[in-house]
């Protein structure tokens, strides 16, 4: 039985919980998370926190827990494990990890597997040696070969691969040499995703090494073509996955499940509400040391908003939407095509103008 139907048989609801693990050893230039480099000294403090914000949520059980950042693998293993160890998890819930491949040993993916994780996230990006520099990388391609031999030996059964396309100086052939690389490694999901440029990054002052759109594209429908020949099948416009591979933290978002996020920035949702963590972690850790919720800030949406919001994201999806959903249907042609009967998902050309899409839905 798969994790997702273990929890669905106990009749246990999706509910998702978050950890953000604010620490890295280099910010990347794209990077504009909620993270820092000098503030390894809080590790043990911070973890102490996220385990109090933990006691006081007082949560139901869990059917996916995701440790993000950052960089989680930073956090000496005995401290994440202790927060997982203060999450109630339903049966079969899914534990995912992020790591960076420099940062993971045998005794570290160990202590995971020991501790209840069921799924590492490798934060990959290229396999070219020239494109991880100008994405300002630490590792190799030699350590992901390494990451991913050391997570088939403690046992993982899912796993995946994150990619980045479009950094200055990648051309279409370096993209493709990246897809055929990680496909070598045989994972179960991997996750391709356009690099971005985000206000305030050295990347968004420095136009020279802002990504191309048409090149964007071309690499986008590469690594369609690539990945969906190896196996791995589109579930989100960004994401693909062996059978029963799907990241069902992931699902929960897109599909408007609740999930509680811990730690600082951390974001939560809660049938329409939506809230989030101061962003520091020494504002974050003050707070709940003193008692206080860490609140940042709070949204509700309205039915409407709530409504057109599950319709973007289910477009993201091969489930796509109600073809009623769509205003003038007839002038997206080639850019949406039949799912199931009366639904409408987007074609892989339609994924790459997936904004354009939705502002025909109603």
């Amino acid at each position: 039985m798969s994790s997702a139907s273990a929890a669905s048989a106990l009749g246990v609801p999706p509910f998702g919980v978050y950890v953000h693990i604010p620490f890295c050893a280099r910010r990347c230039d794209y990077c504009a998370f909620a993270t820092w480099t000098d503030r390894s000294h809080l590790m043990e403090r911070y973890a102490s926190a996220c385990r109090r914000e933990l006691a006081s949520a007082d949560l139901g059980p869990a059917t996916s827990v995701f440790f993000g950042g950052g960089t989680p693998s930073l956090l000496p293993a005995h401290l994440l494990v202790s927060i997982l160890r203060s999450i109630d998890t339903a049966p079969g819930a899914e534990v995912t990890v992020e790591c960076n491949p420099e940062t993971v040993d045998a005794a570290l993916l160990d202590a995971y597997v020991g501790a209840g994780v069921t799924r590492v996230s490798f934060g990959v990006q290229s396999m070219a040696a020239h494109v991880l520099v100008a994405l300002g990388r630490e590792h190799d391609r030699e350590s992901v070969v390494r990451a991913a031999g050391l997570a088939a030996a403690a046992g993982f059964q899912s796993w995946s691969v994150d990619l980045i396309y479009g950094a200055a100086g990648e051309s279409l052939d370096d993209w493709r040499a990246t897809l055929e690389a990680v496909l070598v490694l045989e994972p179960p999901h991997v996750s391709a995703y356009a690099l971005t440029v985000e206000p305030g990054t050295p990347l968004a002052s420095d136009r020279a090494r802002h990504p191309d759109d048409d090149d964007q594209a071309d690499k986008y429908l590469l690594a369609e073509e690539l990945l969906g020949r190896a196996g791995l099948e589109w579930y989100e416009i960004s994401n693909w996955s062996r059978p029963g591979h799907q990241c069902r933290h992931n699902q929960l978002y897109w599909r408007q499940g609740d999930y509680q996020g811990i730690g600082c920035a951390a974001h939560s949702h809660d049938r329409g509400r939506r809230w989030w963590n101061v962003r520091t972690p020494e504002r974050y850790m003050a707070a709940v040391e003193a008692g206080a919720p860490p609140l940042g800030g709070e949204e509700h949406l309205t039915p409407e908003e709530s409504h057109l919001e599950g319709l973007q994201l289910s477009l993201r999806t091969p489930a796509g939407v109600d073809a009623a959903a769509l205003r003038e249907a007839e002038q997206l042609e080639g850019l949406v095509e039949e799912a199931d009967e009366g639904r409408l998902r987007l074609t892989p050309r339609g994924r790459l103008l997936a904004n354009v899409v939705a502002g025909h839905l109603r």
